[in-house]
């Protein structure tokens, strides 16, 4: 009986292990421009923010504990009136590169257009189906393309399914009368995003997302050359994704998180393939030689 008891305990110790949430995020909430009023309120918002994300499974995707996406959530409250809160979102996720000791970041931007209502202690809920508030409505929104970019960094069009989610939040948010949702008002605003991943015009930037990570970054343990040889490829792709829109919110995607992490790849190539590199990269981003012109110089 104990027997049967112990195997019992382990298979539910390990269903719960093979089927963890699929994010570990980290949420701050910053006030500092607020003052005169109950501050405990933020400290709430946090943590209710905090517990709807990371208690929460999203997908049916089997998910380890130590597969874990790590993200942050930063959101800066501008003005609170009446229980409205106008606000700034950073969201920011990470992934780990194979066989090495350093995670890559992966979203990286920044929504200025966030407005909700919120009375403390209320409970945050989420219906996949009616945008019960446009708080939840950001954070699903959110969660989804941090899965969606994350699942595309692994297999070819692996997050499909959960840029279909953030479009269905999308179309609610416009049928509301909030900001941020609708085409048109802005090339950054949730609209944008959720449109560079699923018109044609830039599919191919998923296709190069696929490149860079797993036959890029992924493989440099085994061959530095032959993984910088998949980035430049996908950064090959990223040129033809400018000449095809150049004003796709896809271009500060991956400059805001990889720009750097590129000039830190070709640091250690030879000067020819830096100086390629050099060219392809100053096309697209005209306005960064600041940071670029450090691929040029001669290894030490």
């Amino acid at each position: 009986m104990k027997r049967v008891s112990f195997f019992i305990m382990c298979f539910l110790l390990l269903s719960s292990f093979l089927s963890a949430q699929e994010l570990n995020c980290r949420v701050q909430v910053n006030s500092d421009k607020i003052q005169g009023t109950n501050k405990q309120v933020f400290t709430t918002l946090e943590q209710a923010i905090s517990e709807y994300i990371n208690n929460r499974k999203w997908s049916n995707a089997q998910i380890s504990n130590n597969e874990r996406i790590e993200c942050t959530f930063l959101l800066t409250v501008n003005e609170v009136e009446d229980n409205r809160y106008k606000c700034d979102l950073q969201v920011q996720s990470r992934r780990p590169v194979y066989n090495a000791s350093y995670s890559t970041a992966m979203l990286n931007f920044r929504d200025t257009e966030f407005e909700f209502n919120y009375q403390e202690y209320e409970p945050l809920v989420y219906n996949e189906n009616t945008l019960e508030s446009n708080l939840t409505a950001v954070i699903d929104f959110y969660v989804y393309m941090i899965l969606g970019l994350d699942f595309d960094s692994f297999s070819p069009e692996g997050g499909t399914v959960f840029f279909q989610k953030a479009e269905k939040i999308v179309a609610m948010g416009q049928s509301s009368m909030e900001i941020g949702w609708k085409a048109f008002e802005s090339n950054r605003n949730r609209h944008a995003l959720m449109s560079a991943f699923i018109e044609p015009r830039t599919a191919l930037f998923r296709q190069l997302w696929y490149t860079y990570h797993r036959k890029g970054l992924d493989e440099m343990t085994v061959s530095a050359d032959k993984g910088r040889a998949k980035i430049t490829e996908a950064i090959n792709q990223l040129k033809e994704v400018r000449s095809e829109s150049s004003t796709s919110v896809v271009l500060p995607i991956f400059s805001d998180s990889k720009l750097d992490e590129v000039i830190n790849i070709y640091s250690k190539a030879p000067q020819q393939e830096k100086e390629d590199i050099y060219k392809i990269l100053i096309g697209i981003y005209p306005t960064e030689n600041s940071r670029l012109k450090a691929i040029r110089e001669e290894s030490r």
